[in-house]
């Protein structure tokens, strides 16, 4: 009789605080897509020459947070736009692909705007550590392929103006 009886009160027990819970609405929390901003403009070209590879309008990355965050969280970006770090310090510069969502080539840029060296085609949402191998000062992310579509090559120059 007493186990029936304890039985009950546990079963009423757990009906109450079953029937008594209350159901919140569950909030969706939805951000707002990161749009590229033009801050200035960047042509790369063959060497030490006067011919143009291509001319991009780019975002500039110059603070912690913006050197930090980089292209992160964002679904993309059109072929003739593209980041550029600007770094207090000409040194060794790793960048990582962590919440970012598409492909880019990471030209990495020496204090004379000569290009350094460069990774083509870092995997989204990749941690691996990506070095620049030698000290540089700039650095310019672009969509996947687009290092290979210009040829680009160790040597080829670079300049960009702030707007």
């Amino acid at each position: 009789m007493k186990s029936l009886r304890n039985s009950l009160l546990f079963i009423i027990f757990v009906a109450a605080t079953l029937f008594s819970c209350k159901t919140e609405n569950k909030k969706i929390v939805k951000t707002a897509a990161i749009e590229f901003k033009k801050e200035g403009t960047l042509t790369i070209r063959k060497g030490d020459k006067d011919s143009v590879l291509t001319k991009l309008n780019i975002e500039i990355a110059e603070t912690e947070y913006e050197t930090q965050t980089g292209l992160m969280y964002r679904k993309g970006m059109a072929t003739n736009e593209g980041m550029l770090f600007i770094f207090p310090d000409v040194r060794m510069h790793s960048f990582y692909m962590k919440n970012t969502q598409f492909p880019l080539d990471i030209i990495y840029i020496d204090e004379n705007l000569k290009i350094a060296s460069f990774q083509e085609n870092a995997k989204p949402l990749d941690e691996t550590s990506l070095s620049s191998i030698v000290p540089v000062k700039y650095v310019l992310e672009v969509n996947a392929g687009l290092a290979e579509k210009w040829i680009l090559e160790v040597g080829d120059t670079v300049e960009f103006t702030k707007l």
